[in-house]
């Protein structure tokens, strides 16, 4: 029988979304993919040699559960250079991606009833992850209307004696908004005043943000509070690893050791070879990582161009990252062509996929009624995915 931890988390609704759409093309049907959160270039040849050339040297075996010492300096160098932050090689851990690393470092501080801070529009697995803690999250809102940006006003009021944790996410999934420095620092304020509150910063899209925004960490900030900040990074998003399974963090020495601890149970290291072309993308060439942003923001503009073709749709602009969250309450409370109602974005996703598109329903991310788009797909696929949800909307009475 399952734990009753388990039997009360809800399986992650986009991972419904996924196996959904790749049950309807198992059965013939044509769909354009705007939901997934995965870029669509390769990664880029430099690394693929480092992997290629550790496999034919024999770097095939275990490394340390926390990461190799090679990467865990490349880590060290790479926090330097673009984040002015300083640690110690016992400060920076390396695990199988950036996901397992955040549900790891909640395990590590969080106890059954702690409670967890997350700003929604949240993305849903930060909420899964805390609640296979057996915390409780709380949803600090952040609205449209203001950026989405944290106020902290109602981040103050958000936090009791039983905070533990507070989850930053910039550029944010699903809204890319992202953290201005000034916004860090009201943040770091509000922090000052309760030291029991610790923070998991996940800056996973940091290197895919548009100009004028500029991307910045609470660390970097506020170099007071290093003492209860883990900055966590990786390589899926922004050097195109998805596959490669790598994230890192660095942190003080107490939550970098008791994630050693964890992981010397739980892990038998990261993957060797995805390690060692982990250290050339990190100390390797960084120029693709302007080009493909600027591909990023082209997309984005294409989008949003698109978008405004479809009446009742309307989108910010997002500063980072790679989504558009698309305002779709106009069509809360109409009906599709065989009478069912649309309630919910989960409805409209649900309607739009027989139009032919997948995008992610709003409620995955506690807050509706949105839409997320994904603009990791040519613009051929984003102009003709908006078309059919164009085709979709219109049928709704």
């Amino acid at each position: 029988m399952l734990s009753e931890i388990i039997r009360n988390v809800p399986r992650s609704p986009i991972t419904a979304v996924f196996d959904r759409a790749t049950e309807l093309r198992s059965c013939g049907h044509d769909l354009v993919d705007l939901s997934i959160g995965e870029p669509d270039f390769d990664t880029p040849d430099h690394i693929r040699a480092a992997g290629i050339e550790a496999i034919n040297t024999g770097v095939t075996r275990y490394t340390a559960a926390d990461g190799t010492a090679a990467l865990k300096d490349a880590v060290r160098r790479k926090f330097s250079r673009d984040n002015q932050l300083v640690f110690d090689r016992s400060q920076v851990v390396i695990a199988s991606g950036a996901k397992p690393l955040i549900a790891s470092a909640m395990q590590v501080v969080l106890n059954p009833g702690d409670k967890i801070i997350l700003s929604t529009p949240a993305w849903t697995s930060h909420v899964g992850m805390a609640q296979v803690c057996a915390a409780d999250p709380v949803f600090l809102e952040t609205r449209e209307s203001e950026a989405y940006r944290i106020d902290a006003h109602r981040l103050e009021a958000a936090i009791t004696p039983d905070t533990k944790l507070l989850l930053l996410c910039s550029p944010g999934n699903p809204t890319g908004a992202v953290a201005s420095t000034e916004e860090l620092g009201t943040v770091a304020e509000v922090l000052r005043r309760h030291p029991h509150v610790n923070v998991i910063s996940d800056d996973l899209y940091e290197h895919i943000v548009f100009s004028p925004a500029k991307f910045a960490t609470l660390a970097q900030v506020a170099p007071d509070l290093a003492d209860r900040v883990l900055t966590v990074n990786g390589l899926s998003k922004a050097y195109a690893m998805t596959g490669w399974r790598i994230g890192y963090a660095g942190g003080p020495d107490w939550w970098t050791s008791g994630l050693r601890v964890l992981f010397s149970q739980t892990s038998g290291g990261p993957c060797s070879i995805s390690q060692a072309a982990a250290v050339a993308a990190l100390d390797g060439p960084q120029e693709f990582l302007e080009e493909r942003c600027h591909v990023y923001r082209r997309r984005r503009d294409r989008a949003l161009s698109e978008l405004s073709k479809v009446p009742g749709l309307k989108a910010q602009a997002p500063e980072g990252a790679f989504f558009l969250y698309v305002d779709c309450g106009k069509y809360i409370g109409k009906r599709a062509p065989n009478g069912s109602l649309i309630t919910s974005s989960t409805d409209l996703a649900e309607h739009l996929l027989a139009a032919g598109v997948v995008t992610v329903p709003g409620a995955a991310f506690y807050a509706d009624p949105f839409l997320r788009l994904s603009v990791a797909t040519s613009e051929e696929s984003i102009a003709e995915g908006i078309r059919r949800i164009g085709v979709g909307c219109r049928q709704l009475e």
